[in-house]
């Protein structure tokens, strides 16, 4: 059988399959011949790949992580477009462009791409052109570029700006977008889209394929890499080899009935280095860096015998450092490597064979995308085990099983007409080529996110790259483009050319600083960077946890935090800007349909069965969120009254769905609200006393003024602003600086800011502030969704229950709202009487001590003596949840 994308074996001996002469054999008998040699056999979905590339057609590859993609394409690539070639050249022309999501990544496909080519004889040469190309090898490409160019979708668009692009990209055959999926529903994606059209120009015939392994919505993910003219003739190959999935979880030694999410877990600590003993190299994900820094120095500190086993990888950590751990995974030198989604995406590592997921995925394809770095070869089994951090995770952890196994993969939609990306894309092709607005606007047009665009937004979008738009006409900085003397519309300035080719790209992110040791050589150079506004909160000799080390910090310097190494005990750890992942809809609706079942008394799975004590005191105090209806509840406290609601549709609809409960009854009853939210469910809060009961009668879930009340019930010109940030960098707005001297964060928030306040005051009818508005309630508030669950919540019944004490779920959601005013010490206390307090109504079960709360709450490790300090408690047993009688 055929080796995965990026792991083919080393051969024993070498197999040469051509001679150098006109009588090579044709690449398909050559393709034959190494894979009779290597013993592998082809699979049906790879013959078809190679099929209809031969026949000139486009199209997507959708298979298993590991089930042999790259090869489906490659080889075809190599059997339609290398045959006939007798000799080797100096060069031969660019024919085919392999996008890719990660520079990592397209490091690893190149190796891939140049073992074939080496096996086969085949005389193409392969290079790669990303952020970690050097400028040598950069330069070499400008004058004649490889006949496959392994890239990312940014660095194809600096290609797109220079000015020989058209002839460049004449010989072009074949681009391939790897991991489509990642891309698909980002800027990214439409810089992709955007660029395709651009290459078709000069390649009337290009062949366009995509590689998939993780998406629900197939037909939509061809459409938009295809575009409305070629969609229709795409074909979709799909990979129907078997690929064993092993999913399971590590259950904990006691379950708590009054869970909580915020600490990491580390109660699993010696279970999970239970599990890493047994297996030769394990992947450890992580959803966070912050929690993998500290998951990391947990593991050090219980195995100091690991240090050189174990490694650390995030995307903020130095390349250098990167490489380095991807060098040991995929020669098997390390035993197991904590990471974030940083090695998500299909790099191979062989020798992986478990994947261990620290908290919940919050998503059915993270969790299968996350589960194919192991056994990433044909027939090899991938296994993923979870690792809950609290004891309603083990609910998510029998959800998402249940939902991968049904095949329930969520979808990925591409954003509609993001005129900041067009406004980039404008000012690259001017710097190019050039352009001619008509032609251009049909090649736009080509692009699946720009179908619906207007006249009047194409206008505005010349209007705002040839002089800012109406309000910053007087400004020569936003002069971008201007029509030469035959008609060209090009980019006048090299100043603002230079600015332009270093801001090319969507990626946006927080100002970051490099962290760097202190003092000449250092003991390690460049260790990555941190968000700025982190650093901006310590002050020198305060110590912190970075790349695995404990440092302190001696002094910033231009964008540059020097640090030593740190002594003593605990330092605080990093927190890196970005919103928490929400739970996925496949999940969440897999997450009700466990507890249907468990609401009528069945528990299949392991997982269920374990957690039953929690959800029997649920139904004891009040009862199970299930799908036939609504639960809502009430408590009166010392703070006012409580409302806890369960819609189970991640914790961005249920801003907004709390936002808009909270508006719409205080103009019903006047009431002030706080409220909290979490991926089940929601909490308000109110001083006053609130009939609720009332209240739910008077259409609180209609949405035929959804839109209105939504915008009037949040902060949206805050949200909007803050949305606009990033819009003004993609537009080219303002400038993030030279290499070496970048802007701070402070800055750059500035410089937006000034913008949209300008916008707002004299430019109102400014596109890029409607799409602020919209990206808002697109993507942070989720509209679609919220519209989709109100309406689901308004055809429920709604179960109303009083509450004398908080019931497991809403324990959750009281701790949220404490988070957000208390300090970490503060917290823990509160926590631990409550928690306590509630464990002795239920009967006194396992009590935790404030001691181990503060453990949690701080992200320490709970050692076994101060586990052994714990007061012994004398339990009586739950009943059963099919003993517990329905409240009425």
């Amino acid at each position: 059988m055929p080796t995965p994308r990026n792991s083919a074996p080393q051969r024993k001996k070498k197999f040469v399959a051509v001679t150098k002469n006109d009588t090579a054999p044709p690449v398909t008998v050559r393709i034959d011949n190494w894979f009779a040699s290597q013993g592998w056999r082809s699979f049906p979905f790879q013959r078809q790949a190679w099929l209809e590339l031969k026949r000139g057609r486009s199209g997507l590859v959708h298979a298993t992580t590991g089930a042999g993609k790259t090869y489906a394409l490659w080889l075809g690539a190599l059997a339609a477009f290398a045959d006939g070639v007798a000799e080797r050249p100096k060069a031969q022309a660019l024919t085919v462009i392999w996008l890719t999501p990660m520079r990592a990544l397209g490091a690893d496909t190149l190796r891939s791409l140049k073992v074939a080519l080496e096996a086969l004889d085949v005389p193409w040469t392969a290079g790669a052109r990303t952020g970690d190309t050097p400028a040598s090898e950069r330069a070499a490409q400008g004058r004649r570029l490889p006949t496959v160019l392994v890239t990312t979708p940014e660095s194809l668009s600096l290609l797109l700006a220079q000015a020989n692009a058209a002839e460049a990209f004449s010989s072009l055959k074949l681009v391939v977008a790897d991991e489509w999926h990642e891309l698909l529903g980002t800027k990214r994606g439409v810089q992709v889209q955007l660029a395709l059209a651009r290459l078709r120009r000069s390649s009337p015939g290009l062949a366009v394929w995509g590689l998939s392994a993780t998406l629900g919505n197939l037909p939509e993910a061809m459409d938009a890499l295809l575009g409305p003219a070629h969609a229709a003739a795409g074909v979709l190959v799909q990979g129907k080899t078997p690929k064993r999935m092993l999913i399971d979880t590590l259950l904990p030694p006691r379950i708590e009935r009054f869970p909580w999410a915020g600490h990491l877990g580390l109660a699993m600590l010696p279970a999970v280095i239970a599990e890493l003993e047994q297996n030769r190299s394990t992947l450890v994900f992580i959803n966070t860096r912050s929690q993998a820094e500290r998951w990391y120095q947990a593991l050090l500190a219980a195995r100091p015998d690991w240090a050189g086993d174990i490694a650390l990888h995030h995307g903020s950590l130095a390349r250098e450092t990167r490489d380095w751990v991807e060098f040991g995974l995929k020669n098997g030198l390390l035993r197991a490597v904590v990471s974030t989604s940083s090695l998500d995406l299909g790099v191979d590592f062989l020798p992986v064979d478990r994947v261990l997921q620290i908290g919940s995925p919050k998503g059915v394809a993270r969790l299968l995308q996350r589960a194919g770095r192991s056994g990433h070869a044909p027939g090899r089994p991938s296994r993923v085990t979870l690792v809950p951090t609290h004891s309603l995770e083990l609910v998510e952890a029998a959800a998402v099983r249940a939902a991968a196994q049904a095949g329930r993969i969520e979808s990925r939609h591409p954003p509609e007409k993001p005129l900041d990306v067009l406004v980039q894309h404008l000012v690259t092709i001017a710097l190019g080529t050039g352009f001619v607005p008509d032609e251009l606007l049909n090649e736009v047009r080509e692009a699946h996110s720009y179908r619906h665009l207007t006249d009047a937004e194409w206008q505005w979008a010349l209007d705002f790259v040839t002089r800012g738009g109406a309000s910053l006409a007087a400004y020569p900085d936003y002069r971008r483009v201007a029509v030469d003397e035959h008609g060209i519309w090009r980019v006048p300035d090299a100043r603002l050319a230079r600015r332009h080719r270093m801001s090319i790209g969507t990626i946006v992110s927080d100002a970051a600083m490099r962290v760097k040791f202190w003092g000449k050589g250092g003991r390690g150079g460049d260790l990555g960077s941190i968000d700025e506004g982190f650093i901006a909160r310590l002050n020198p000799g305060d110590a912190f946890l970075f790349a695995g080390r404990l440092l302190e910090l001696v002094r910033t310097h231009e964008m540059t935090a020097y640090v030593k190494p740190g002594t003593g005990g605990k330092g605080v750890t990093p927190r890196w800007n970005g919103s928490k992942m929400p739970l996925s809809s496949e999940l969440a609706r897999a997450l009700v349909e466990q507890l249907d079942e468990a609401a009528a008394g069945r528990f299949t799975s392991p997982e269920m069965r374990a957690v039953a004590p929690l959800l029997a005191i649920q139904a004891e105090w009040s009862a199970l969120p299930v799908s036939n209806c609504l639960l809502a509840e009430t408590w009166r406290s010392r703070e006012g009254t409580h409302l806890f609601l369960y819609p189970f549709a991640g914790r961005h609809v249920h801003l907004g769905v709390a936002s808009l409960l909270a508006w719409r009854a205080g103009k019903l009853q006047p009431a002030s609200f706080s409220m909290a939210v979490n991926d089940y469910g929601l909490e308000l809060l109110s001083a006053e006393a609130i009939d609720w009961a009332s209240l739910f009668d008077a259409d609180l879930f209609a949405t035929d003024t959804l839109m209105h009340d939504v915008v009037a019930s949040l902060n949206a010109s805050e949200l909007a602003q803050r949305r606009f940030r990033e819009i003004a960098r993609v537009s080219g707005l303002i400038f993030q600086g030279f290499p070496g001297a970048p802007k701070s964060n402070r800055q750059l928030q500035a410089s937006s800011g000034l913008f949209f306040d300008v916008f707002r005051k004299y430019d109102p009818d400014n596109l890029l502030l409607a799409q602020a508005d919209a990206e808002v309630l697109r993507q942070e508030l989720d509209l679609g969704r919220l519209e989709e669950t109100l309406t689901r919540l308004q055809a429920l019944p709604l179960q109303l229950m009083t509450l004398k004490r908080p019931s497991p779920f809403s324990f959750p959601l009281l701790v949220e709202r404490f988070r957000e005013r208390l300090s970490t010490e503060k917290l823990a206390d509160r926590i631990a009487r409550m928690v306590q307090d509630l464990e002795r109504a239920a009967g006194g079960d396992a009590v935790p001590s404030n001691e181990a709360v503060q453990e949690q709450t701080a992200f320490g490790v709970e050692t076994p003596q101060r586990r052994a300090k714990r007061p012994k408690k004398v339990s009586r047993p739950l009943p059963l949840l099919s003993q517990v009688k329905p409240r009425e």
